[in-house]
């Protein structure tokens, strides 16, 4: 069975699993793309933000805890902001709020937004351009799109990896060729849809954002406690990671 979107965390067994992979000290997630994003966020006091695909809604927390004025998190998994119910919890209720929907069937509302973050979620969605127009209707003028995805070496094919093992080596193949992928992880067929670095440029343009930066989540040495792991991670971008303002 192939999974698409979000439907695989609603496996409770599938959602333990990822959410302890999630907390893992040497999680890339945490150890590489966290740190670029906080830089390319920047200040964040009396903002507004909207997290497309908010997961179990730790970052919000942590956002509000730097200041944020309100912030709105969506995701498809009733599991995931169950998960997000309770990290947000802390905070006063009129400053965050959440939303159950996928989203390609997410409705904007117009100028609401200082900052529409994305971690990890857009290479699970095929067709980005209407979500990149929502995105920028719903942004304020001069408001901010900052997104994370799949490097597109790591998704132009997931072939000679079976899910089982720690990875050591990567093939880069049928890179022009985009598209639906299927990777084995954590045991489930899980699809995600390639798109070349450029692909992600041009549609923020066509939605009319004005690129501001590229990250591809260089690792930091100074961050990892195992020397292995940091040597690992050197060999290869496993993040591509964009910075936009509307214009």
């Amino acid at each position: 069975m192939e999974y698409t979107g979000s439907r695989a965390y609603e496996e409770n067994a599938f959602f333990d699993q990822f959410i302890k992979r999630r907390m893992r000290k040497e999680s890339p997630n945490n150890l590489i793309e966290k740190p670029v994003l906080l830089e390319l966020i920047g200040d964040i006091t009396g903002k507004r933000i909207l997290d497309l695909g908010c997961g179990e809604g730790m970052f919000g927390a942590e956002l509000l805890n730097d200041g944020a004025a309100y912030y709105h998190g969506i995701d498809g998994s009733h599991n995931m902001l169950e998960k997000a119910k309770e990290h947000l919890a802390p905070y006063p209720h009129s400053s965050s709020s959440l939303t159950c929907i996928d989203l390609n069937d997410w409705t904007e509302n117009a100028s609401q937004y200082d900052l529409v973050l994305s971690r990890m979620v857009f290479h699970y969605i095929e067709d980005l351009e209407p979500i990149f127009n929502k995105v920028s209707s719903t942004l304020k003028p001069n408001g901010s799109f900052i997104f994370s995805v799949m490097h597109p070496t790591i998704t132009a094919t997931f072939d000679h990896f079976t899910g089982k093992q720690k990875r050591s080596h990567w093939v880069v193949d049928d890179y022009f060729s985009t598209g639906k992928r299927v990777e084995q992880w954590m045991d489930h067929s899980v699809v995600k849809y390639h798109k070349t670095i450029e692909d992600y440029v041009s549609l923020l343009i066509r939605s009319g954002f004005q690129l501001q930066n590229l990250k591809e989540g260089k690792p930091r040495e100074e961050l990892f406690e195992d020397v292995s792991e940091f040597n690992r991670r050197n060999r290869i971008p496993l993040m591509l990671i964009l910075s936009a303002t509307k214009k």
